[in-house]
């Protein structure tokens, strides 16, 4: 390598040349951003990774804990839903926010202040007397995730040159995938151990939350961003893209069952969506900080990530939800049990995270792994398409194993991208762009799957149950539907059961058959995208994108 790239080559001893030279003069004069070393960074994100580990499993602890919390309180079936959306919708609409004030104001202090608040949701959540409360603290806990899901990657992106950051990005796929498989098999132990109890699922996380905060207080050294001209908060496109988020997801959460599509409920949320989405846009372009910058979503790059972003989000959120439906109803796995058959999936998000990501870093590019990834994310969702309620279990694991190795190639590369084309002083908004979109895209694929399959279902349950005969026919009356038959098959007669988890199984590979097209549209997107060099150093101008003559990236040759 030669010419301009050399500056992008990686030393013998695996660091890039930003580890050890100053960052290179730039417009704005001397960068006020410190070099770390390789130990250093280590340290850091020991912290990091504490912190998303416990706020990953904190999101997933509570699916299996979810029927005995809502037993012992006497919620109804719409808080039993709430109980997750509050979450759900805290942490999606808080998330772009966290991650401007990221970029505004010292990043340490910001993720501190995450990880306070969900330490005060999570001890709240523990001592729910009621539904309603619970639902109120599980709120507060989900305010914290957003800024441990945006701020993580906007720290990485401050400390360490993007040519080295794959491969430390990749230990944060690594993280979120164990963290996807421990929380359900934690959530299975804490309720079924008598001296412990449901509210264990919140308490249990505390201590590790405030031993990541402790970590980083030590060893996490920010820059004084002390440059800024403003830092004039946007509360109003603030205001205005939570409301918009959270009506759009209250539709889609409740649309079809809680009212139905055609009704004045429909017509409120989805015209609140829209006007409040024109009013953001619009203060956008007038706010001296906006929280989604204007120049961000008119970058090819960032466009089309987030565009790919939509199918990890269905591949990270999506599967890992109906395929534990699938080995708990069809194929009648305990959920703890259920949760161990999610290893092979999140064992291919772990090695590819890993491997792949120490490779980005060693090439210097980034397109020809995020391209292979979203090939590989298309065969293994089309080959889990062919998933029946009789398929091999061996044969369904490899079939994941394919899936989680095109999820871990694409999910950290595609926000390695973003940030390899912006500012320095601009990569916790772009990391946030990349990652609410990516969760709120998997929020509304799982609503949208999860509506499909529900109709498939009660479809072929109806069909099924009938065929059976007049004993099985008031299964199957007008108030039947896929919800209503989730019910304990171990109560029912044997022939009963069987309709039922056949139903279930035969019904699932569609869902995957939806994923496998999403993924071509990503695949698409991803080949569109520009492929760049990873910078070896920070880029510390101030604009970036009206700075005439700021270095640009240099293409590569794919």
């Amino acid at each position: 390598m030669s010419g301009p790239d050399a500056e992008n080559a990686a030393t013998p001893d695996g660091h890039g040349a930003g580890e050890t030279e100053p960052a290179a003069a730039q417009p704005d004069g001397q960068t006020d951003y410190p070099e770390y070393s390789h130990k250093q960074v280590l340290r850091i994100l020991s912290g990091l990774l504490l912190a998303m580990f416990v706020s990953n499993v904190a999101g997933t602890v509570v699916a299996n804990a979810l029927p005995t919390i809502t037993a012992s309180l006497g919620s109804t079936q719409r808080q039993y839903t709430w109980i997750v959306t509050a979450t759900l919708l805290a942490s999606t609409a808080s998330t772009p926010i966290w991650g401007k004030l990221a970029d505004l104001f010292n990043k340490k202090i910001m993720f501190q202040t995450g990880l306070a608040i969900f330490v005060v949701g999570s001890v709240l959540s523990g001592f729910s007397p009621d539904t309603p409360y619970l639902i109120a603290f599980r709120a507060i806990q989900g305010i914290g995730l957003g800024a441990m899901m945006s701020l993580t990657q906007a720290i990485l992106g401050s400390v360490i040159p993007p040519l080295q950051r794959g491969r430390y990005m990749a230990y944060t796929g690594a993280t979120i995938a164990v963290a996807t498989v421990v929380g359900p098999l934690i959530g299975g132990f804490l309720v079924d151990v008598s001296w412990l109890g449901w509210r264990w699922c919140f308490w249990s996380a505390v201590p590790f939350a405030l031993l990541a905060g402790v970590v980083l207080q030590f060893q996490l050294k920010m820059p004084k961003d002390s440059g800024r001209a403003s830092t004039k908060v946007d509360w109003l496109g603030s205001a205005l893209i939570t409301l918009a988020v959270c009506a759009l997801l209250i539709w889609i959460s409740f649309a079809g069952h809680s009212f139905d599509y055609g009704s004045w409920q429909t017509a409120a949320l989805l015209g609140g969506t829209a006007l409040t989405t024109a009013l953001f846009i619009w203060c956008e372009t007038k706010a001296t900080n906006p929280i989604i910058p204007p120049w961000l979503m008119r970058q090819p790059t960032t466009v089309l990530a987030v565009v790919a972003s939509v199918a990890v989000g269905i591949g990270m959120f999506g599967c890992s939800v109906f395929l534990g439906q699938y080995y708990q109803v069809a194929r009648g796995y305990s959920p703890t049990a259920a949760g161990l058959m999610m290893v092979p999936m999140m064992l291919g998000v772990l090695l590819s995270s890993v491997f792949i990501g120490r490779w980005v870093s060693r090439v210097g590019v980034w397109k020809p792994f995020v391209v292979a990834g979203s090939a590989i994310l298309i065969v293994g969702f089309g080959l889990m398409a062919t998933m029946r309620f009789s398929t091999p279990l061996w044969l369904i694991a490899v079939y994941g194993l394919l899936a989680g190795l095109g999820v871990g190639m694409t999910m950290q590369n595609l926000v390695l991208a973003v940030q390899n084309s912006v500012s320095v002083h601009d990569v916790g908004a772009a990391s946030a762009v990349v990652t609410f979109f990516r969760s709120l895209g998997g929020t509304i694929g799982i609503q949208v799957l999860g509506s499909i399959f529900a109709t498939h279902v009660s479809t072929l349950m109806r069909e099924r149950l009938a065929a059976l005969g007049p004993d099985a026919l008031p299964i199957t009356g007008p108030g039947a539907s896929a919800e209503s038959l989730s019910m304990d098959l171990s109560q029912l007669p044997g022939p009963v059961a069987h309709a039922v988890r056949t139903s279930y199984g035969d019904s699932v590979w569609e869902l995957f058959l939806i994923a496998a097209i999403v993924a071509l549209i990503s695949l698409v997107a991803v080949i569109l995208m520009k492929g760049t060099h990873l910078r070896a150093k920070f880029d510390t101008s101030r604009s970036a994108d009206s700075r005439p003559g700021k270095p640009k990236a240099q293409p590569t040759s794919d």
